[in-house]
């Protein structure tokens, strides 16, 4: 019987057999490697990563698509919300450090699905995801550009990043309304740790006006916290390198300067190059200088 796509899924099912061959071969699966298929959908994407594995795993929230799925006997299928997956757990199950994530993901709620995996970053080896163009102009976006924002931030501190390749509507059924990309994303090298809610908590301060200087956003958000490092806060938030934002946290965790006192929240992996580079030019001072740039 012949699935209809489901708009509360958000469901575009991948058609296009030029498509599919050129983001295999960007993911380039080897058997034996442990992945994931976040939506296989119809599963075109799916057949042709098994053929090279031998072994899948999928997750898919539609009752009628995990039910076709079952019946494939090389697929490990998980009837969930992506959601509610712990990818660590997972990893740990499956007797491996680290998972090759995939999809073509559900555009509604393809941000939400990426901070998720954020929080899973330590246990993911690569990410490569079918999003709206637009959602990985954002992502990939540098400084000083109109696309630079939150998600270019929260996004480029944890992964390297680069666009693989686009696709049109028409490569979908039924086709959606907007251009899609595909994106390649690698968790950065670990060598400490930061505090994310910390991080976050800064980068939406920053960009709540992004119009204005940052002396009216995030430069009275740190007189209210006391912060005794120095920062510019005559420039826009989208003029602040990735690295910055960073620093800027790893400092106020340093000095113990949250909110509330102790740590917000979980801490994660954080680059340290990033941070040297943010110091050595200058732009933040961490420990010397005692007050904030007007």
């Amino acid at each position: 019987m012949k699935h209809i796509p489901r708009k509360r899924f958000g469901q575009h099912f991948l058609t296009d057999a030029g498509v599919v061959e050129a983001i295999v071969s960007a993911i380039d699966p080897g058997p034996g490697q442990v992945m994931v298929e976040i939506g296989p959908g119809l599963g075109a994407l799916t057949q042709p990563l098994v053929d090279r594995l031998g072994h899948l795993i999928v997750i898919e929230l539609d009752r009628d698509l995990a039910t076709r799925l079952r019946r494939h006997k090389q697929l490990t299928v998980i009837e969930s919300d992506v959601l509610k997956v712990n990818f660590a757990q997972l990893a740990k199950t499956r007797g491996t450090n680290k998972l090759r994530v995939v999809g073509n993901l559900p555009y509604n709620i393809s941000t939400p699905i990426l901070f998720h995996l954020l929080d899973c970053s330590e246990a993911i080896e690569d990410q490569h995801f079918m999003l709206q163009k637009e959602v990985v102009d954002r992502m990939v976006a540098q400084p000083a550009t109109a696309e630079y924002g939150r998600l270019s931030v929260m996004m480029q501190w944890r992964y390297a990043m680069e666009r693989v390749l686009c696709v049109p509507p028409g490569s979908f059924q039924p086709p959606p309304r907007v251009d899609s990309a595909v994106v390649r994303m690698v968790p950065r090298a670990i060598s400490a740790v930061l505090d994310v809610k910390l991080l976050s908590e800064i980068v939406r301060v920053a960009f709540s006006q992004r119009r204005k200087l940052l002396r009216h956003t995030l430069g009275k958000w740190l007189q209210e916290k006391a912060y005794c490092g120095e920062f510019d806060i005559q420039r826009r938030a989208e003029e602040v390198p990735v690295a910055e934002y960073q620093a800027l946290a790893a400092s106020m965790q340093q000095k113990g300067q949250f909110s509330d006192g102790p740590p917000l929240g979980k801490l994660a992996p954080l680059g340290g190059s990033a941070v040297r580079e943010a110091t050595s030019v200058g732009a933040i001072t961490m420990l010397q200088s005692t007050n904030i740039r007007h």
